[in-house]
């Protein structure tokens, strides 16, 4: 199945880097084949019914999201929601120590972009099936990728395809570098949570996103080329790291932003 068939509109897919931005190289093809990708309808539950406890949840998480509109919270929300790379190859960077860029570290570069591919395919059963409205389209306040209005109306909020990739990169980053892994997972639990400060996803689209990143990198550990990218890039980033290279993101600065909400 061709990667625009599962996707709600080209605009959409360019961001999250599965079709090519006009200017940018045609982004790499998955690790997995369509059929290898777990099944999203089988592995969760349908959104929170309308008036249920789970709705109130979402609802009040929304709420205090809003609070964050405009401040250094918001401000690294707004930046980790930009899936296109290479800006998405330095999220990881400071959780890392290190950079993270395709002439110093290739392998650990294609293995971000081409698990993306799989990581952001595999939510769209269920995306498509329920259709949920985001918290935008609800309460008539801004999300932080105007740009994206359109095409982020269009695509169902239900799981969050951002939280799927991000918490499947913090996943996949931990093997990588198992010393750092407390600080890549807290990581990449901020970066999925972005998506609830965003107002463009629920917290349960988040919750379930998370969960679909999970499953895929489950599956990735099947594929010969995973386990040859994550090896390479295990030794890339020793060295990288042995030569003191610094993080290519103000560490200080992103601290500062994710502990203001």
């Amino acid at each position: 199945m061709k990667l625009r068939v599962w996707l709600a509109g080209a605009g959409l897919a360019a961001v999250v880097g599965l079709v090519p931005a006009e200017g940018q190289p045609t982004p790499p093809t998955g690790y997995l084949a369509s059929a290898q990708l777990p099944n999203s309808l089988t592995l969760l539950p349908p959104p929170p019914a309308k008036g249920s406890a789970a709705e109130k949840r979402d609802q009040a998480g929304a709420k205090a999201a809003l609070a964050l509109h405009g401040g250094p919270r918001w401000e690294q929300a707004t930046e980790d929601a930009v899936l296109t790379f290479p800006q998405a190859a330095g999220t990881f960077s400071c959780a890392l120590g290190a950079p993270v860029t395709e002439a110093g570290t290739p392998a650990l570069y294609r293995l971000l972009r081409r698990s993306l591919s799989d990581m952001g395919r595999a939510p769209y059963p269920t995306k498509t099936k329920y259709q949920r409205q985001r918290p935008f389209m609800v309460n008539g306040k801004p999300q932080c990728s105007p740009a994206l209005d359109a095409a982020l109306r269009k695509d169902g909020s239900y799981p969050s395809g951002h939280a799927a990739i991000g918490w499947g990169w913090a996943l996949i980053l931990a093997e990588v570098a198992p010393d750092k892994a407390d600080a890549i997972l807290a990581r990449g639990r901020a970066f999925t949570d972005s998506r609830r400060i965003c107002n463009v996803h629920w917290a349960s689209d988040v919750e379930e996103g998370r969960m679909m990143g999970a499953a895929v990198v489950s599956r990735l550990h099947d594929s010969a080329d995973f386990r040859a990218d994550l090896a390479a890039a295990r030794s890339e980033l020793a060295a990288v790291r042995a030569q003191g290279a610094a993080p290519s993101r103000d560490c200080a600065q992103e601290a500062a932003r994710l502990a203001a909400g």
